[in-house]
Parts: structure tokens; sequence; C-alpha cells
């Protein structure tokens, strides 16, 4: 096995069965934490440098596959389930809470980026018919970003921010 189909399956857990999507995004969770022990700006950093390294592994976990998007590839899914959780990074920070404390946003967050994975509404749909790496990183990065907007959504409405 190559490093770069370790990358792109995320330590292999994209071969677990069913929905290995679904896995990735779970494994991300703890990943993200201890990403997150470093500090909001050490999480964001390493999220941002998720995409250059997924889009190389994915680039060649698949080169001479006739499908640009196998399901076992879900570093796309560690990708945007942690900008799904960048809200919870940087509102722990500010509050001076441990991350851990949020943890209805972890859910939302969670439930949210499998929504919008699965469903593929809009900006989500135009990446993932891209058929190049591009895409199946790109897909997952928009859902990643509208899961995020709900996380903020949804914490304004829990506080009484926004009623």
């Amino acid at each position: 096995m190559s490093l770069a189909r370790a990358v792109a399956t995320v330590g292999y857990v994209g071969l677990m069965r069913p929905a290995p999507g679904t896995w990735g995004s779970v494994a991300a969770l703890p990943l993200a934490w201890l990403a997150m022990q470093g500090g909001p700006i050490l999480f964001t950093v390493l999220t941002v440098l998720i995409l250059p390294l997924g889009w190389w592994a994915t680039t060649e976990a698949t080169r001479g596959m006739a499908d640009h998007d196998p399901s076992e590839i879900v570093i796309d899914e560690v990708l945007g389930q942690w900008i799904a959780l960048l809200p919870l990074a940087w509102g722990a920070a500010r509050a001076g809470v441990p991350v851990q404390a949020l943890w209805p946003g972890w859910v939302a967050a969670l439930v949210l980026f499998r929504l919008f994975d699965i469903w593929k509404p809009g900006p989500v749909g135009w990446m993932d018919r891209r058929v190049d790496a591009a895409g199946v990183m790109l897909d997952d990065t928009v859902a990643g970003l509208l899961a995020a907007l709900g996380v903020v959504l949804l914490a304004g409405i829990a506080h009484g921010v926004m009623l």
C-alpha cells in the first residue's frame, strides 16, 4: 500500500463498510479535537493544508483508475468535517472554554456536513460533477462551508442571538 492511498483513505478508515464517507467523517472528529488542542490558528492552518494534501493523495491513489472518486477515499470527508468544525474551534477559544464543552455544535457539524455531502445541493453538486481530484476535494469543501454556516446559525439561535 502506498503513502498516497494511506492518506486518501485516512489510515484505511475508508475501507470500512458500510458508508465509508460517514466513517471518514466520524474519524475526523477525534483527529479534529487533537488538532484543536493547539488552538484555533493551528487548527485552521491544518484544515487549509488538508486540501492540497488530499488533492495530491487522491490524484495518486486514483491514477489509472476509471473511477475518479472511489468510496474508500475519505480524506475529502475529513476536510469538509474540519471546515464544519472551524466555528467551534474559534468559538471555544473566544469563550475561553474547552472545545468539547461545545458538544452540541460537534453533533450539528457532523449531521449538517453529512447532510450536505449526501444531498449535494447547488454548488456542492457542481463541484461533485468534476471528474478529477479537484472535484473530489472541492465538493466536500463546499459542503463543509455550508455546514459551518449552519453551525453558526444554530449557535446563534441556541444562544438567543438570532430569534
